[in-house]
């Protein structure tokens, strides 16, 4: 299912599917509304157990530009309005590259309402000497339409059958094309300043979130150093590291089950927590 909200006078796509507790899911590149127009296998994986809410970022997909976007800020805000319409309490949240940066930024100002957060392939962060890679000069094609340095920038290899799947070289059709130049304009709103994709006030204050958080990175990401997720783990109060082996910064595309099922555990010990602090204070 897919419908279009109002956002301060702007139309906002947002798919759903699955049912549950709802799970705000904001996506990256190789995902739903950066590079297909339909669910993935990674997201088909989560509406087994849960309610899937997808919007497209402001300009992605078929959401409307919002040109007065320039910073991580004006996105979150954006995301609050976004909230405020969609008319949800408390929620899961969870995020692949930019949509997991953006997650973070929602997570620290929405800690009372976000039930469980997880980070995939996350951007967001300023670690020195472990800078994100420049992925506005990878998305250049080479040679006319030779994209391997860009598929090898999001997956574990540039040959990846996912990767030639999802970034083929020569043109796409027009529909892909389009998704893509899309989410890149919003992306170089927001991050193209070198080391790109960073908010350098975002690590210190991540211990504003205090739930269950999960941190998934594949061992083999080109775009964000393992040195990220590390940082994202040891910043955040109550979270897990996962680092899946043979997979790049699209985890969840080349690894969906095990991603899903890292995210669910995640959801999980929301539940479990939730269960606990109901019995104490019956018993109080």
């Amino acid at each position: 299912m897919s419908r279009a909200l109002d956002v301060g006078g702007r139309a906002v796509a947002v798919a759903e599917t699955g049912s549950g507790a709802p799970l705000v899911y904001l996506h990256g590149f190789a995902d739903i509304h950066g590079s297909s127009s339909d669910w993935l296998p990674f997201h088909r994986a989560l509406a087994a157990k849960v309610r899937v809410v997808a919007p497209a970022h402001p300009g992605c997909g078929v959401s409307e530009e919002n040109e007065e976007i320039d910073t991580i800020e004006d996105v979150v805000f954006h995301y609050l309005q976004l909230l405020d319409a969609l008319e949800i309490g408390a929620f899961h949240l969870a995020g692949a590259s930019i949509g997991g940066w953006i997650a973070a930024e929602l997570a620290i100002r929405l800690p009372e309402r976000v039930r469980s957060l997880a980070l995939i392939g996350a951007t967001g962060l300023f670690v020195p000497q472990h800078p994100i890679a420049d992925i506005f000069m990878m998305v250049q094609a080479k040679n006319g339409g030779d994209y391997s340095d860009f598929r090898h920038t999001l997956f574990r290899a540039a040959g990846a059958p996912e990767a030639l799947a999802m970034f083929p070289d020569g043109r796409m059709p027009a529909e892909r094309e389009l998704l893509r130049y899309r989410m890149f304009r919003l992306a170089s709103r927001i991050g193209f300043s070198p080391p790109y994709l960073h908010h350098r006030k975002l690590r210190d204050r991540l211990h504003r979130f205090t739930g269950p958080a999960a941190v998934i990175a594949g061992e083999r990401d080109s775009l964000v150093p393992i040195a990220h997720a590390r940082a994202y783990a040891q910043g955040l109060r109550n979270a897990q590291l996962k680092l899946v082996a043979e997979a790049g910064n699209s985890v969840a595309v080349e690894k969906p089950g095990e991603v899903a099922a890292a995210v669910l555990a995640c959801v999980g010990r929301a539940g479990a927590a939730s269960a606990v602090e109901g019995r104490d204070n019956a018993l109080q």
